[in-house]
């Protein structure tokens, strides 16, 4: 499941982060901010009209990631 289908509250751990392509830069910093494998991650909230950006929690830590850099981030959700 990608980070842009969970449900606003619903824990997630990440899997992994796809890159586009060679070098990708935004999947490098979205590793970089914290999106590795085995972290757990909320959606937040979603702005309205369109939910573009997204308010995603990871830790004590929230980021705004618009949708299409949300969508690289592969997750499961987490076991209760």
């Amino acid at each position: 499941m990608r980070l842009t289908d969970l449900p606003k509250g619903a824990l997630a751990v990440v899997d992994r982060v796809d890159d586009a392509h060679a070098d990708d830069a935004i999947a490098q910093r979205l590793r970089d901010l914290g999106f590795v494998d085995g972290e757990a991650v909320r959606v937040v909230a979603c702005a309205p009209l369109g939910a573009d950006p997204l308010l995603i929690q990871i830790g004590f830590t929230r980021f705004a990631l618009r949708r299409a850099e949300a969508a690289r981030v592969s997750v499961h959700p987490e076991a209760a």
